[in-house]
């Protein structure tokens, strides 16, 4: 059997089902391709289970100090399977949301693996899926990656883990050993020290989180240590051992950290192996990535590429981006891809996010600025919720004074780096977001202040 689209869409996750959805919406006849559940990594085992995770680890830390407040509770509990179920029931939620969208806007869903013989061919088989073969107009592949299964660090999904099986555990471990300081590694190690465990972080580099602003990666350094999370920096693994008690990581400086769990977090692998490429002539990187154009496009003209397997910037919002990239193209409408302006949000506690130029990234490009600093300390809003970690920080242009960067290190960071993404992108200065009326009290008015801090006119420090 051989059908007819405008657009084959191969996986369906932020990338994938966003496209095909604006596919439709512009009048193409479209085909989805997932051989696994709809939402992809993000909405199954990154994301949103991660954040659901999140949500309900803050909630419990907030539990717990409601006497602060005058809230008599009495013994504070946690039960682990119903948090987890929780987090089942909001996938499950979501999943079946893109199931509605892709109905309502009249996209086949076909449930297997693509492949691609030949370009405007694509091969669909499943286990309930007699093979089928799609004819497309255009191709847009949004097959994302996995975590990196490291073997050589003892890796077997039950002891020593991965993210996948982080969200899938029936207890919270009395001792987790957390390899890898990054995003990830570190939004896993915030969930589990609020829940109890006792969390060590192993990171290669100087710093945890490098790729974040210096400062809000140094202070968020200091808050991970007074939460009790021992952070260990330029540190390597040499080996893991397992033993019937526990499970042992040796260093190369000979020290031993025994733990219950050992979380591998330090890199993902791209989902291109099968897909065809060879065949098709698609030119792939040295990781393995597909090598795109401006306008999302591969090697091979009506071929595009979106989400992680680009090996851009891997976050969702930025799949999502591509993909709306990739169609207006497909679709005629000439777009290109711009990464100059991407909010990076990492939900640990407190919450950290950045948009535009870091200070070492402008350091070392030799880019002029001035800063201005605002403590979530002096802010009314955080004073009333208890949530006084961490500051608001302004880069902006000496002789334009266009803000150029913003990074947040405190609470709800993740929701007030938005006007400050729209201020970079739109090329606002610092004096027209300190002249901007913000209301009172809230935590957007440090977002006001770091702004007016740039020129020295901040009123509250």
């Amino acid at each position: 059997m051989s059908l007819s689209y405008k657009l084959v869409v191969v996986g369906g996750g932020p990338g994938g089902y966003v496209a095909a959805v604006r596919a439709a919406q512009l009048g193409a006849s479209v085909a989805l391709v997932e051989k696994d559940e709809l939402g992809g990594t993000c909405l199954n085992r990154g994301c949103i289970p991660t954040k659901a995770l999140a949500a309900g680890a803050a909630l419990y830390a907030d539990v717990c100090r409601a006497a602060d407040f005058g809230i008599g509770t009495g013994a504070v509990t946690l039960d682990f399977s119903r948090l987890m179920e929780r987090k089942n029931q909001v996938v499950r939620r979501l999943a079946q949301g893109i199931d509605y969208l892709l109905k309502k806007n009249k996209i086949d869903l076909f449930r297997g693996a693509a492949r691609l013989p030949a370009p405007g061919r694509v091969m669909v088989e499943g286990p309930e899926l007699a093979p089928v073969e799609l004819a497309a107009g255009n191709v847009i592949l949004a097959t994302g990656t996995g975590p990196a299964l490291i073997s050589s660090l003892g890796y077997d999904g039950s002891r020593v883990i991965t993210s996948n099986e982080a969200l899938e555990l029936d207890c919270v471990p009395e001792r987790l050993a957390v390899i890898g300081g990054g995003i990830i590694g570190c939004e896993f190690a915030s969930i589990f020290a609020a829940l109890g465990a006792q969390v060590t972080i192993l990171e290669i580099m100087p710093n945890i989180l490098p790729a974040v602003d210096k400062e809000a990666a140094r202070q968020m350094q200091g808050f991970f240590k007074r939460r009790g999370i021992t952070v260990k920096t330029k540190v390597k693994v040499q080996e893991v051992k397992k033993s019937p008690g526990a499970v042992v990581v040796r260093l190369e400086s000979g020290e031993e950290i025994s733990s219950d769990r050992v979380l591998i977090s330090i890199g993902r692998s791209m989902n291109t192996r099968g897909l065809g490429l060879e065949e098709c002539g698609v030119a792939v990187g040295s990781k393995g990535e597909i090598i795109v154009d401006e306008h999302m496009e591969t090697s091979v003209p009506g071929i595009y590429a979106v989400g992680d397997i680009t090996c851009k910037i891997q976050l969702a919002h930025v799949a999502s981006a591509q993909g709306l990239v990739a169609v207006e193209n497909i679709m005629g409408r000439s777009r290109t891809m711009d990464y100059r302006v991407v909010p990076n949000c990492i939900f640990t506690r407190p919450e950290i996010a950045g948009v535009g130029l870091t200070t070492q990234e402008a350091e070392e490009k030799g880019i002029s600025f001035k800063t201005g600093k605002f403590p979530f300390l002096a802010s009314g809003k955080a004073q009333v919720t208890g949530e006084t970690d961490g500051f608001v920080k302004v880069l902006a242009d000496p002789q334009s004074d266009r803000v150029l960067g913003v990074h947040i290190v405190g609470p709800h960071a993740t929701d007030l780096i938005a006007e400050a993404a729209l201020a970079v992108r739109m090329g606002a200065t610092a004096g027209q977001l300190a002249s901007t009326i913000h209301a009172h009290p809230t935590l957007a008015e440090s977002l006001m202040e770091a702004a007016e801090a740039v020129h020295g006119m901040s009123i509250h420090t």
